[in-house]
């Protein structure tokens, strides 16, 4: 029997405040996963590669998580991050793609 795991909280659309927003953005680790997230769409933590340990990683999707930047769902043991474009899109018309444009490609 697997173990039932709690959702994980996140911020409705009307919810997101533009301070969190942009200093979940500041980061450049953090840029890189939005960024990431951007490009391939959904994945798991794993596969986006970030020059961090697996607990600081953990600390920057708890971060964008938590600013309405990106949305996690527990599959299995993985957890899948897509960008919440829509709502920020929304919220914020133009912020995300001014920001991704800032952002140097690897």
């Amino acid at each position: 029997m697997q173990p039932v795991s709690e959702a994980l909280p996140h911020p409705t659309r009307d919810e997101l405040e533009l301070s969190r927003v942009l200093h979940a953005l500041s980061d450049p680790v953090r840029l890189k996963i939005v960024s990431s997230l951007a490009t391939e769409g959904e994945c798991p933590m794993g596969r986006i590669a970030v020059p961090v340990t697996k607990s600081t990683c953990t600390h920057h999707f708890k971060v964008l998580r938590e600013a309405g930047v990106l949305a996690q769902r527990q599959v299995g043991t993985a957890r899948m991050n897509t960008l919440r474009r829509d709502d920020l899109d929304a919220r914020f018309p133009g912020l995300l793609d001014t920001v991704l444009r800032s952002v140097e490609p690897d």
